[in-house]
């Protein structure tokens, strides 16, 4: 590692990944399947930290590190540290990596992924060694479909099978309560329900957002195209969205992803109080606000 690796403990943010929209529009021979899905990354989620140590080494905590094996040879964030070495050609750092576990896992917001990319944007500075963003972007993908969006955590477009990227417009000031029944929803379940997979593409976006107003009667006229058979894997999904929709506060609601999590968008005034009143009346789910964007 080179001698100006820095001493400071190096920590951000590993956002959620919500899908405003998701429309899910073909399916390859392979398999995989092919979707069109606006994203946003809320100032919601997970903290990764990184800081010297004798060797590389993972520590959990947060409400959800029980349900995660640091030492799992399918740990997205160690293999991220390894496959980071392996393409800058240096030996595997010896960082010590605390994850804080806030996101509910298999929840369709991309907690793994999230995590994954923060960390290989965090190595960049602790070992100041900075890959191509071609290699960057190989290295994600090798890790999972939803990674490389997580690299650059701003509003973007998805496409193919999740790589092909684009900027999207910026959006409002807006809040976002995000709420899951505390179920994990396996992806492939959801998939084997969808009846249709053939599916209109994304309407085409304006340059801008300019109020909540206008994203609004954007998303109206899409979809998220694995509510329904995500629904008839787990039920308890209609009944969080029965309730957000119940609340006059909150302006639009949807599915994001596979589930089971779901998100209410509401005026950035009114998020903290919806949360609160949210916890009040279901205190078994899990459920977290904040700015959009």
């Amino acid at each position: 590692m080179p001698d100006h690796q820095q001493t400071a403990v190096q920590a951000e943010l590993a956002r959620a990944k919500v899908n405003l929209a998701l429309h899910i529009t073909g399916q390859r021979n392979d398999g995989y399947h092919l979707l069109e899905s606006l994203v946003a990354f809320p100032q919601i989620g997970d903290r990764i930290a990184l800081e010297p140590s004798e060797k590389l080494e993972l520590d959990i905590d947060g409400p959800f590190a029980r349900e995660l094996d640091p030492a799992g040879d399918n740990n997205l964030v160690l293999r991220a540290v390894r496959g980071f070495a392996e393409r800058a050609k240096i030996n595997v750092p010896s960082v010590k990596i605390t994850l804080t576990k806030r996101l509910p896992i298999a929840s369709g917001i991309g907690g793994g992924s999230s995590d994954a990319a923060t960390t290989l944007r965090l190595l960049k500075d602790v070992t100041g060694v900075y890959l191509s963003d071609e290699d960057l972007h190989e290295l994600a993908a090798s890790l999972g479909a939803d990674v490389p969006v997580c690299l650059s955590p701003e509003p973007q477009v998805m496409r193919g099978i999740g790589g092909d990227l684009a900027a999207a417009p910026l959006l409002p000031d807006c809040g976002i309560v995000l709420v899951n029944p505390k179920v994990s929803l396996d992806t492939p379940d959801v998939f084997r329900a969808l009846d249709k997979k053939n599916n209109p593409q994304l309407a085409k976006m304006p340059d801008a957002f300019d109020d909540i107003a206008a994203l609004i009667a954007y998303l109206t006229n899409s979809r998220n195209d694995l509510q329904t058979p995500a629904m008839s894997v787990c039920g308890a999904i209609g009944e969080v969205l029965n309730f957000l929709q119940g609340d006059s506060r909150i302006l639009f609601s949807r599915m994001s992803g596979s589930g089971a999590t779901c998100f209410g968008l509401c005026a950035p005034t009114e998020m903290r109080a919806i949360e609160t009143d949210l916890r009040t009346a279901h205190p078994d789910w899990w459920i977290a606000s904040g700015a959009l964007s």
